[in-house]
């Protein structure tokens, strides 16, 4: 696959802009490649987690959860793959994919304008969120194992996103934390139903991560990058993603009703994975359609949980 030009404006090679361009253009250049990096498609699925937790657990809208809302929609998602953007330059560009939606291709020199941003955007919101939250240890610990996952990822020194299985481990703790995060801050009952709940969450993100590792698999060896993919190989990574969405079906069949129902949502993801169960490494990028068809299938399986939920808060 040749590497085309970004749809977005941005040159996938990070190329500085023309020295021709307004300071207005510049600015706006720049913000652009700030909000890309933070990945807009993606902050519904740290933010709902948090607030659905929330909302469910406490049945109030008040100022926590529109603080706590706001920080998990964009500041956290700016400081998670800000700093993956920032790290991972030098093997994005091997990486035909990135340069859009699943991924900026930062210029060096806005690399520390994100991170700045990132911290910038990040710390009031935290702090308020902290302080409307009040003296709860519990939280706190949740909080400061979310955060540490958002920076160990991709951090040097840590980089657990090349440690494979770990990669996917951590990668589902940044979507799973922000809703034990609501579920603690909002006092809920630790029960063996809750607790099947958020382990089938835990699977789905494990095989969610495993499975969008395989269309890289070629890009991060010539990077010398380590994952879950180039450990295990493609074919062997997608049917440990097919395993682990079937895995979290099966432990939402044990929950409370409507829980099972929520069991069927894993379903569109395998049919997703399935084409690609036998693909070999060396056309592992064919795998990026099945995660295009992934991303598509977040939006309306978010859509059927909100109902799920609703019928819960129903019943219940």
């Amino acid at each position: 696959m040749t590497q085309s030009a970004d749809p977005h404006g941005i040159d996938p090679h990070g190329a500085a802009p023309s020295p021709r361009a307004t300071p207005a253009a510049g600015l706006g250049h720049t913000a652009r490649q700030v909000l890309l990096s933070s990945r807009p498609l993606s902050w519904i699925n740290t933010a709902f987690p948090f607030a659905a937790a929330y909302v469910v657990t406490t049945g109030r809208v008040d100022a926590l959860l529109l603080v706590g809302t706001l920080f998990f929609l964009i500041p956290y998602n700016l400081l998670m793959y800000g700093i993956n953007d920032v790290f991972d330059y030098e093997s994005d560009l091997r990486n035909p994919r990135k340069g859009g939606v699943e991924g900026a291709m930062l210029e060096k020199g806005l690399h520390r304008t994100v991170l700045v941003s990132g911290v910038a955007t990040a710390a009031p919101v935290l702090l308020a969120m902290i302080v409307l939250a009040g003296a709860d240890p519990g939280s706190w610990l949740v909080l400061a194992i979310s955060l540490f996952a958002v920076v160990a990822y991709s951090a040097p020194g840590l980089r657990f996103k090349e440690r494979p299985v770990l990669d996917s481990v951590t990668s589902s703790v940044h979507f799973v934390s922000p809703a034990v995060y609501g579920l603690a801050v909002a006092g809920a009952l630790v029960t063996p139903d809750l607790v099947a709940l958020l382990t089938a969450f835990f699977f789905w993100g494990i095989a969610s991560h495993a499975f969008g590792a395989v269309q890289d698999v070629e890009p991060d060896r010539q990077g010398g990058i380590s994952s879950i993919a180039t450990a295990f190989g493609a074919a062997r990574t997608v049917c440990v993603a097919i395993d682990f969405w079937a895995l979290a079906g099966l432990l939402m069949l044990v929950t409370d009703w409507p829980g099972p129902l929520a069991a069927l949502l894993v379903i569109p993801y395998i049919l997703a994975a399935w084409p690609y169960r036998s693909v070999s490494d060396a056309d592992s990028e064919r795998a990026n359609n099945g995660w295009k068809r992934f991303l598509r299938l977040n939006f309306f399986t978010g859509f059927l949980v909100t109902m799920l939920l609703i019928l819960w808060v129903v019943l219940r």
